[in-house]
């Protein structure tokens, strides 16, 4: 989830420093306005009794009313998790013992994306590491998604534990031996026959998750979503052209099928030969077409004003990232389609996605990223005045 505020709890809390401490937590919820959740962690915190019990109960209470996410503890001791399980907080709250502690240090990296790093510990586990020391809610989040993905029969590994990676957290995977599909595409470059084969197996995947029907209610629309980021980019966009992006998103209708969300080759490994899908964090419903955005973004938009960036985030050279992409529309729609026009649309959704990444990241605090973002802006202009529809 975004917008988390993590707030630490030390130490003694009882009667004595109770109304200190609750005065320190106001004062930091006060600071951050605009969070939508909030997390305790009590790593350092030795004792709490019921009068430190009460202040919490108070937040979550207050945190109820903003209508936020529900309040959570991690990191408890195994001693004071005992108090809240006696006085029965822990039936009402969601609170996480203290978590095991690993080191990557000298693990290979199998893979690698813009929010963290996947390492391999061992030839039977993985562990995908967040960057932001604030992933625990996200974490719990792809952990929900991934098992309703596989209870309809989505091919995917689901995380068994958590765990503490210095300052930040991990979530650990079963996968044997398993592979991405960019790793083979590295061992393939050179041979298209057998790239062919494994865009192919790829592509076959990609439909299997878009065949795949779930339950309303269980996933946000990624159409809402993507009208979300079209609503943050007020300041990058002429009013008109922001009106027209609204109302094509809005034209679509629901759809309950599966969309990953990132199904580049990095977030697709290669289990015993069948295809298995990681980060699911992003899962949602809705057409294909926000799928392909996605791909998109990663092959043809980042490399676009910047030739070297698929060598540099992919590890394979330009013309490997043009063919997948290429190769990906012709077997998803058959070469009998109007590609053209089908590619047209994608872009519409993948540069709203683009933009909306650049000016919330450090990418933009650059020349490169300046130039991203004028193009990009120019891009959804033109495209938003010729576009009617955005069912593929």
């Amino acid at each position: 989830m975004d917008n988390v505020l993590m707030i630490p709890l030390a130490g003694t809390i009882n009667a004595d420093n109770a109304s200190a401490v609750a005065q320190n937590i106001a004062a930091q919820r006060a600071e951050v306005r605009d969070y939508a959740a909030l997390v305790f962690d009590a790593k350092d915190l030795a004792y709490i009794s019921s009068a430190g019990l009460r202040i919490i109960m108070q937040v979550i209470k207050e945190e109820k009313l903003r209508k936020h996410a529900p309040v959570s503890m991690i990191e408890v001791s195994k001693d004071v998790y005992d108090i809240l399980d006696m006085t029965g907080f822990t039936t009402f709250v969601d609170v996480q013992k203290a978590l095991r502690e690993i080191s990557v240090e000298g693990c290979p990296v199998i893979g690698a994306g813009f929010f963290g790093k996947v390492y391999r510990l061992n030839p039977e586990t993985v562990v995908k590491v967040y960057a932001n020391e604030e992933s625990i809610p996200v974490i719990k989040r792809e952990q929900a998604r991934a098992k309703k993905a596989f209870i309809k029969g989505i091919p995917t590994a689901i995380s068994y534990d958590i765990v503490r990676v210095g300052d930040t957290y991990g979530s650990v995977f079963e996968l044997l031996q398993a592979k991405s599909f960019n790793d083979w595409v590295l061992e393939y470059e050179d041979c298209l026959e057998k790239l062919d084969e494994l865009t192919r197996l790829y592509v076959s995947c990609l439909k299997q998750v878009h065949d795949t029907e779930l339950d309303m209610g269980d996933l946000p629309f990624a159409r809402d979503e993507m009208l979300e980021k079209v609503d943050a980019l007020k300041a990058y966009l002429p009013q008109d052209v922001q009106l027209r992006l609204r109302n094509l998103l809005l034209s679509l209708p629901d759809d309950l099928h599966a969309v990953h969300g990132d199904f580049q080759m990095k977030n697709v490994m290669l289990c015993d030969g069948e295809p298995m899908l990681i980060d699911m964090e992003t899962l949602c419903i809705g057409q294909p077409i926000f799928d392909l955005q996605g791909i998109y973004v990663a092959y043809k938009a980042f490399p676009e004003d910047e030739p070297d960036n698929a060598k540099k985030f992919l590890g394979i050279r330009p013309e490997t990232a043009d063919y997948i992409w290429r190769r990906l529309l012709e077997l998803y729609f058959g070469t009998e389609a109007n590609l053209r026009e089908i590619e047209e649309k994608i872009k519409v959704l993948a540069y709203i996605r683009f933009l909306q990444l650049l000016v919330t990241t450090d990418l933009q605090n650059s020349e490169l990223g300046k130039l991203r973002i004028k193009h990009t802006q120019e891009h959804l202009q033109e495209l938003s005045a010729i576009i009617t529809s955005l069912e593929i």
